[in-house]
C-alpha cells in the first residue's frame, strides 16, 4: 500500500459516463492518482483491504467541475464597476484599470485567489483567457489545479503586449516552456472580433493547426457586436469567423448569446463548441443564450462563470441552477435542460470542449481522479430523494467538502466548517485581497 492509493465510500456516485445516472452503495479506489476501481462497497477486493478509506456517507461523489471560460486574475475587480452593460462597462472600467493595474503579480494573486475559490466551489479545472498567462500558470501549480490557458491576442496595446504579432510570440513561448506538462494545456485566445483583425485571425487559425492547438473567443455576446460587425465588415461575427478558418471542433466560444436557428446549425456542422455564461450574461443585460435550440442542434454546451468581475462568483453551481432556468423559460418548456443535462454541461461536456474526455469529466476507470465530495444530509438540503435534481436545484458550492485533483486532496471543509487548501493558505489568501482592494481603491480617491 502506498499513499497513492486510497478508497471513497459515498452514499451516491454520480458517474457522468452516459450509462448510469446514480449507483448507490459503491466504492471508488483510487490509485497513483487515476481511477482504478468503481465496486459495490461490499465487493471490494482483497488486495485493497488495507487501503484507507474516505467515509463520505453522507455525500455525492461526482468528477470535479469544469469551467469552460474565465478570466481568474480578475477576481481582483470583483465588484469594481457593477451595473453597467458590457461596453460601458470595458471602455468606461474595466480597460482603465488594466491599463493602471495589470502586471505578473496582478495576474499572479488573482488567479492565485480565483483557484482557491474554484477548489472551494468544486472546480478542478478550468479554460481561462487573460494577460501574462505563466503567471496564471505559477498560480495554478501551486494550487495544484488542472488548466487550459488561453492565450490572448488582441490588435490594441496593453501592459502585456502592444502588438498582435508580440501576443502570438509571447503566448507562444509560454506554450513552448510548458507544452510536456500534463496538467497544463494551451488554447490560442483570440479576443473577440470586435478586438481582432482578419490578417490576425487567419494567422492565428494557421498557426492553432500547425501547433495542434485550439482556439478560444468571446462570440455573438450583444446586439452591439453584431451591428457593428455588419456595419464594418458586411456580416454577422459568426460568418466573418467562418470564412476566416477560426470555426471547428477545436474552438470554444464564449456566451453565443445572440445566435439564430441557422448559426446554431452552423455551429453544429462544424463541431464548435459553447462555453454558457449565463449569470455574467444576465448581469451585463447582453441576453440569454438559445442553449437549448443549440443542444437539439447537436452542439457541445458546457459552462463557464466568465470573471469575478463581470459575475461576480466563480460558482458553477449557480450556473448550473441558473443555465436549467433560464432555458425552461425561454423555451416555454419545462423540460428544457433537466438536471442530468446541466451536469453534463458543468463536467463531461466541458471536457469535451477541451479535448480531454478520455481524461477528466467522468466517473470512469483509467481516467484522472479529479473528482469532489458534496454533502447532501444538511437540513437545507432534506429530504433528498434524488441525488442528481438536488446537485442542480438544491446544493451550492458552501456544500463541496472534498476536492481531489488527480488524486491529491487540494480542498477539505471540516465537520466544524474549517477550510483547509494544499499548499495555499487561507489567511494569505485573504491578506493578497485585501492588499490590492487597498491598492486600487486608493488610487480612486
Amino acid at each position: 500500500m502506498s499513499d497513492s492509493q486510497f478508497i471513497i465510500k459515498p452514499r451516491w456516485v454520480i458517474p457522468m459516463n452516459g450509462k448510469q445516472a446514480t449507483l448507490e452503495q459503491h466504492a471508488v479506489l483510487v490509485d497513483a492518482g487515476k481511477i482504478l476501481a468503481v465496486v459495490p462497497k461490499n465487493e471490494i477486493p482483497e488486495w485493497a483491504s488495507d487501503w484507507p478509506v474516505v467515509d463520505c456517507s453522507r455525500h455525492a461523489l461526482m468528477p470535479g467541475l469544469i469551467n469552460l471560460h474565465a478570466h481568474s486574475s480578475m477576481n481582483l475587480l470583483r465588484g469594481y464597476a457593477d451595473d453597467h452593460a458590457l461596453m460601458p462597462w470595458l471602455n468606461e472600467h474595466i480597460w482603465p484599470a488594466e491599463r493602471q493595474w495589470v502586471s505578473k503579480s496582478f495576474v499572479h494573486d488573482g488567479s492565485l485567489l480565483a483557484c482557491a475559490e474554484m477548489l472551494s466551489g468544486g472546480v478542478t479545472t478550468f479554460n481561462d483567457m487573460y494577460f501574462f498567462p505563466q503567471a496564471t500558470i505559477e498560480a495554478v501549480k501551486r494550487s495544484g489545479m488542472r488548466a487550459h490557458i488561453g492565450l490572448v491576442i488582441m490588435e490594441f496595446a496593453t501592459n502585456y503586449a502592444t502588438t498582435a504579432n508580440e501576443y502570438i510570440r509571447l503566448g507562444t513561448e509560454v506554450r513552448d516552456q510548458y507544452k510536456s506538462d500534463t496538467d497544463i494545456s494551451f488554447s490560442f485566445a483570440p479576443h473577440a472580433p470586435y478586438t481582432v483583425s482578419n490578417a490576425t485571425f487567419e494567422q492565428i487559425s494557421t498557426l492553432a493547426e500547425q501547433l495542434n492547438l485550439g482556439i478560444h473567443t468571446h462570440l455573438h455576446e450583444t446586439r452591439a457586436e453584431i451591428q457593428q460587425s455588419l456595419e464594418q465588415f458586411g456580416v454577422r461575427p459568426l460568418d466573418r469567423l467562418l470564412a476566416l478558418g477560426i470555426l471547428g471542433p477545436s474552438t470554444v466560444c464564449a456566451h453565443g448569446v445572440h445566435l439564430e436557428q441557422s448559426e446554431l446549425e452552423v455551429l453544429a456542422t462544424q463541431g464548435t463548441h459553447i462555453a454558457h455564461c449565463p449569470c455574467s450574461n444576465l448581469k451585463l443585460s447582453s441576453g440569454i443564450s438559445p442553449v437549448a435550440a443549440a443542444l437539439r442542434a447537436g452542439m457541445n454546451v458546457g459552462l463557464g462563470t466568465d470573471g469575478a468581475a463581470s459575475n461576480n462568483r466563480l460558482d458553477l453551481w449557480q450556473e448550473m441552477r441558473t443555465a436549467a432556468l433560464l432555458a425552461k423559460v425561454s423555451d416555454d418548456n419545462a423540460e428544457s435542460i433537466p438536471a442530468y443535462t446541466a451536469l453534463e454541461m458543468a463536467t463531461i461536456n466541458g471536457a469535451r470542449a477541451l479535448g480531454l474526455q478520455d481524461q477528466i469529466g467522468s466517473i470512469e476507470v483509467g481516467k484522472q481522479a479529479d473528482l469532489i465530495a458534496v454533502r447532501l444530509d444538511d437540513l437545507n438540503s432534506l429530504p433528498c430523494y434524488d441525488p442528481i435534481s438536488h446537485l442542480v436545484y438544491v446544493a451550492g458550492r458552501e456544500q463541496v467538502t472534498h476536492t481531489w485533483v488527480e488524486g491529491n486532496l487540494r480542498y477539505h471543509r471540516s465537520e466544524d466548517g474549517q477550510t483547509v487548501f494544499q499548499g495555499m493558505e487561507t489567511e494569505e489568501l485573504r491578506s493578497i485581497a485585501l492588499q490590492w482592494q487597498l491598492k486600487i481603491q486608493s488610487s480612486q480617491s
